[in-house]
């Protein structure tokens, strides 16, 4: 039996047929590998401890304003900070390993040349992306530190600290990627 066919004969995941696992779209493993690999884990690890972070000063939020009557007004620029720092770094991570910014139908269907020329398109336009988070993140965080945020006892200039180092690394990932792929097609070719 093939391994895409069903043990009565019809098609893959027909009633009672085994159905393949897909994997993401990471056929040579190169999220665990590479120069920026323990970067990655790193902002990986940022981005989870935001989240818990968050998480648990939501319930506190929630605790204060109803159980006790006397919310705490540091929580939500807090929060607000927390989810801005998770999002851009699991994004940036999402870049590196290519599940971020990604046309998996086109490129498939493109066919193994336009296919390369696909990847390499997204990979600049990402890396684009991310400069323009770096530099307009920088210029806003900058514009804005002498500020003090509202309800919290930081600058407000930290709140677009999470967007000028996505951005940046949004490029370095992206950077990484289409660096391996030039020195894999060169090995290839």
């Amino acid at each position: 039996m093939s391994a895409g066919s069903s043990s009565d004969g019809g098609p893959p995941g027909a009633a009672g047929a085994p159905v393949e696992a897909r994997s993401v779209p990471t056929e040579d493993l190169a999220f665990m590998q590479g120069p920026l690999r323990g970067l990655a884990a790193a902002a990986l690890a940022t981005a989870g401890a935001a989240l818990v972070a968050l998480a648990l000063i939501e319930a506190w939020q929630v605790f204060a304003r109803y159980a006790l009557g006397a919310p705490a007004a540091w929580t939500e620029p807090v929060a607000l900070l927390l989810l801005k720092t998770a999002l851009m770094l699991a994004a940036a991570v999402g870049v590196r390993h290519e599940t971020h910014f990604r046309f998996a139908l086109g490129a498939a269907a493109a066919g193994p040349r336009g296919r390369a020329v696909l990847e390499s398109t997204a990979r600049l336009a990402t890396a684009a992306i991310g400069v323009t988070f770096a530099v307009y993140g920088t210029r806003l965080m900058l514009a804005t530190w002498g500020l003090k945020a509202p309800g919290a006892a930081f600058s407000s200039g930290l709140n677009y600290a999470p967007f000028a180092l996505g951005g940046l690394l949004f490029v370095l990932f992206a950077f990484e990627r289409q660096m391996g792929r030039a020195r894999s097609g060169a090995a290839g070719g």
